[in-house]
């Protein structure tokens, strides 16, 4: 198990619900957009991060977790309920990705709220490239920003480059750079 990997977009999808308690997370029988494959090659694996919910809208977003182990396509284990919003998750979408396994433990990288927006990206060579002099203009690898307005309006953008590296496959929502939703 690395300590992340070079995929912004395992091919997982479908809706999960999570047990708290157990630290569980299973999904209904299914294959491809009708349920989760968790195990499965080019799908869920031991130390992706799980994602649950809609990063782009308030209230919508529950927060990230590491897998720890698979029981079944249809069932997982997570490390810790730490990065989690503590709201009941249930029927509700996911994304998963090999981003650094310790930015889920940062509640830096997981708050939305209406003063500012703190996310990490995995950040291609191209999209590098396409910030490139503007307010996102940043290296590629795995990125984390935040967002916000200033006093007299303006939109400010943090970077910090998390790793370095180049070969992101990216592709999960929200995108980068990610005009769409700053604030």
């Amino acid at each position: 198990m690395a300590l992340w990997g070079n995929n912004d977009n395992v091919g997982a999808a479908g809706s999960v619900t999570v047990n708290y308690a157990a630290k569980t997370v299973s999904g209904p029988a299914g294959t491809g957009s009708l349920g989760p494959m968790f195990g499965e090659s080019g799908n869920v694996q031991v130390g992706d991060t799980i994602s649950f919910g809609v990063k782009t809208k308030p209230g919508v977003f529950f927060g990230d977790a590491v897998v720890a182990s698979i029981a079944s396509t249809t069932s997982l284990s997570i490390a810790s309920t730490a990065g989690l919003s503590g709201a009941a998750i249930a029927a509700t979408t996911f994304q998963v990705s090999e981003q650094p396994d310790f930015v889920t433990g940062d509640s830096k990288y997981s708050e939305r709220n209406s003063d500012y927006s703190s996310h990490v990206y995995g950040v291609s060579a191209v999209q590098s490239t396409d910030a490139n002099g503007t307010a996102y203009d940043t290296g590629a690898g795995w990125v984390g920003v935040q967002t916000y307005i200033d006093s007299s309006g303006a939109l400010r953008v943090k970077k910090e480059i998390l790793v370095a590296m180049s070969g992101i496959t990216t592709g999960n929502a929200p995108s980068y750079p990610n005009i769409e939703t700053a604030n």
